[in-house]
């Protein structure tokens, strides 16, 4: 099951997988660019973590929950345009071992965040 944050990004609550929504990859249009963080990198709730930038704009991706970085999709670097393809499957961008799974409650339903849009 995913659970979505305010500013766009999504995790998965079974693998820590973390990405950026469907609406932000539109918002930000075709992405050129993405600063992974490093593995091992401990992460707090709506802490910057990744870099993306687009033809037309620079954007932030923040941390949904707390934990350790355990994993990163060096496809993404590789081919940044994946992140527009398919946001929310192939183009996910880190994996969080979560500190504190509380925190997941905090974060909104796919049709709550539907509902923010």
């Amino acid at each position: 099951m995913k659970k979505y944050t305010k500013t766009h990004e999504w995790i998965d609550t079974e693998t820590g997988k973390v990405g950026v929504s469907n609406y932000a990859q539109e918002q930000l249009g075709d992405i050129v660019y993405v600063e992974l963080p490093a593995v091992g990198k401990e992460v707090k709730k709506g802490e910057r973590i990744v870099s993306l930038e687009s033809v037309k704009a620079a954007g932030d991706v923040y941390a949904p929950v707390s934990g350790k970085i355990v994993a990163v999709n060096d496809k993404v670097n590789a081919t940044p345009e994946l992140i527009n393809q398919d946001p929310e499957g192939e183009g996910w961008l880190v994996q969080i071992e979560m500190s504190n799974p509380a925190e997941l409650d905090e974060l909104l339903t796919e049709d709550e965040y539907k509902a923010t849009l």
